[in-house]
Order: C-alpha cells, then structure tokens, then sequence
C-alpha cells in the first residue's frame, strides 16, 4: 500500500504497550498509533512532512513523538477550528527528549 509516497505495511497487535515498551516510546510520549519508518519510531499523529524531514537528516536519536491527539494534527483536524499548537517531539532511549518542529508553526 502507498500512503503520501511511502510504502506502507499495516499489523494487527493485541497488546500495543508491549510494542511501545520494546520501542522505547516514553511513557509521557505515547499516542494510540506507533508506526516504524525506515527504522525510526513515529508515535502517534506527526505531520508527514517533519517524517520527510527525519528521513532526510538522519539524525541520530530512534524516534519522533506527538502525544495524545491534539486538534488540528493529522487526522484530528476538526472543520472551521483553528489547530491547537503541539510539538513534535524527537526522542532516544536513555530519557532525552527535544522539540524537533512545533505545529502550527510555532
């Protein structure tokens, strides 16, 4: 399947926390959705162009974050409302975490 010009593979899990665990996702980060692109974790609704970017840059760090579902993030966009700002949170294993792009241009 091709979604926005990446090749997409779709897996039924029973138990998403084992997934997230094994990802190294930070509690405080999850989301309902965690995807792996081209090695890199992408948990919950992170803007396809800031995934273009990671892919792009190769930075080194396992994944990028947008926790919970804000308003106005993709797939939560609600008709005549204005989007509710959130950042996009890089993240490694060993507890760091960074804004890597705020939304809607912060």
């Amino acid at each position: 399947m091709d979604i926005l010009g990446l090749a997409v593979s779709a897996e039924d899990v029973e138990d998403m926390g084992r997934v997230k665990v094994r990802y190294l996702v930070p509690p405080e980060l999850r989301s309902g959705h965690t995807a792996i692109v081209d090695g890199y974790v992408i948990e919950g609704h992170v803007p396809v162009e800031v995934i273009n970017r990671l892919l792009r840059e190769r930075p080194d760090f396992i994944g990028l974050a947008v926790a919970g579902m804000p308003a106005g993030s993709p797939g939560m966009e609600v008709e005549d409302a204005a989007a509710v700002p959130f950042d996009v949170i890089a993240f490694d294993g060993a507890g760091w975490q960074a804004v890597f792009a705020g939304y809607p241009d912060k």
